[in-house]
């Protein structure tokens, strides 16, 4: 296999070199050309022809987003955001970016270190990333206000249970705006860095009709609330007399990851059993496949975005091929199926 070839877009020299030094020490990528701003990154985009560009959103000139959102309908190509931590990451996204990662805190022993590696493994997913799942135009032309038009009484004793990762959260905005706000409580684990996940938790609450938050134990879930692990815990269901909440804590990594997908399935498998729906969604890796099969096994419903809907299409297929998933669809379609199985 030929390297993955590179670009990075960087204003800041000093940045710009050291992710061209770090990512290059991987013997499967090269850094074909480095660009300090938008109209830069253009020319040389045109020049060199690389399969994944990194990309900071401030910049001289033109800012990354609206980069971007002009780039991507006449080049397309997998863009891996690398920001300081700020929600227009989430913009970034929203315009067509495969994965963000937030610059490291030079405060932080062996940050950079840890930075690059993970780097490395955002660009190795962005090169198989399916870029016609774009899911941003899933939204514009696939919701059509599925909430006002389908209603489900409020069942107090059901849990939805959402994994996710590489592409998510624009595929877990979909499926949020597109459920009525009836719908059983809802937790989730989207692979996303600390801080980010609180982010991500508060604009899902303005975008959606959901009460949405970053889960703390103890949080009640509940119809109508959205719990969003955060970025650097494990998040588990645990039963609290006649209700389900959340117990969130520092933990090792599981399949690489924490928050894991897996660990919250297999929390709900244990507690709550056929009172439960597991969805797994777009992802990188197999986190979640072992967790969704235990939750079918205890009697939950369990569904998985397809191929054609998925950025990658991962942790959905690990856990189709194992026969975890029930219902395998396109996220446009997730919402109907889950309204259909609480009527």
């Amino acid at each position: 296999m030929r390297k993955i070839r590179v670009l990075v877009v960087d204003d800041s020299l000093v940045f710009r070199e050291a992710i061209s030094m770090g990512i290059s020490r991987d013997p499967n990528i090269e850094v074909v050309g480095k660009a300090v701003d938008p109209y830069d990154a253009r020319d040389k985009l045109l020049e060199l022809n690389p399969d994944v560009m990194t990309c900071d959103v401030q910049m001289p000139k033109l800012n990354g987003v609206e980069f971007i959102k002009r780039l991507l309908p006449q080049y397309k190509i997998p863009i891996v955001v690398v920001s300081s931590i700020s929600d227009i990451v989430f913009d970034a996204m929203d315009a067509g970016a495969v994965d963000f990662l937030s610059k490291p805190d030079a405060r932080i022993p062996n940050a950079f270190e840890i930075f690059t590696n993970e780097l490395i493994q955002k660009i190795k997913g962005a090169v198989s990333a399916n870029l016609s799942a774009s899911l941003i135009q899933q939204q514009r032309t696939n919701v059509k206000n599925v909430q006002e038009k389908n209603s489900i009484n409020v069942v107090n004793n059901k849990v939805i249970a959402i994994g996710a990762s590489t592409g998510g959260t624009e595929a877990i905005h979909t499926l949020l705006k597109m459920l009525p706000p009836t719908m059983p409580g809802i937790v989730i684990v989207q692979h996303i860095p600390p801080v980010f996940s609180k982010m991500f938790a508060d604009r899902l609450n303005l975008q959606t009709h959901f009460h949405v938050k970053e889960a703390q134990s103890g949080d009640i879930i509940e119809p109508g609330k959205v719990l969003i692990a955060p970025g650097d815990k494990h998040m588990k269901v645990k039963r609290a007399i006649d209700k389900y909440i959340v117990d969130t804590s520092p933990g090792i990594k599981v399949n690489g990851h924490c928050p894991s997908v897996d660990v919250l399935f297999e929390s709900v498998a244990k507690v709550a059993g056929r009172n439960a729906v597991g969805v797994i969604l777009t992802g990188m890796g197999y986190d979640g496949a072992k967790g969704l099969m235990s939750m079918k096994r205890a009697g939950a419903r369990t569904v998985g975005q397809d191929q054609q809907s998925s950025v990658v299409y991962g942790m959905p297929k690990v856990a189709f091929d194992i026969g975890a998933v029930e219902k395998q669809i396109h996220i446009s379609k997730i919402p109907g199926i889950l309204i259909d199985m609480f009527k």
